[in-house]
């Protein structure tokens, strides 16, 4: 998926640049509509046995830990196996049980992207993360 060529994924890093994103208030905060939004949210981390890899159909997730480091489980779309549950099309999710998958660590501020093509399982680590997830129309 070319994301440089989504207006609403490039308003999302520009707006990303320029917030203070620890000074949003918890909830839901949209930037132009259904096509770009972010929320902030306070979750319980999960052990990598809990977490559970999901994809989007519609929208691209960027995800910002704000509070402290967060393990993200990815793998391909096109290799998750076994489907945990039907798509919701309201949530715009579909699980997976697979846990064969590949992790990587983002650290407080930095963003990382996941495409409708990509699998992720967020919130590997212990205790609450304050973060911001942001809902870029595909």
């Amino acid at each position: 998926m070319n994301l440089n060529g989504n207006k609403y994924y490039r308003m999302a890093l520009e707006y990303i640049a320029k917030t203070d994103l620890n000074a949003l208030e918890l909830g839901k905060h949209f930037i132009d509509g259904e096509n770009l939004f972010v929320n902030i949210v306070d979750s319980n981390m999960k052990t990598r046995e809990a977490a559970r890899l999901e994809v989007h159909d519609n929208y691209i997730d960027i995800q910002v830990p704000l509070s402290k480091p967060e393990t993200f489980g990815v793998k391909p779309r096109t290799e998750c196996a076994e489907a945990d549950g039907e798509y919701n099309p309201v949530k715009d999710i579909l699980f997976f049980k697979d846990k064969d998958w590949q992790e990587i660590t983002v650290y407080e501020g930095q963003p990382i992207t996941f495409d409708p093509d990509m699998g992720h399982a967020p919130l590997i680590g212990e205790g609450t993360i304050h973060k911001a997830i942001f809902k870029v129309k595909a």
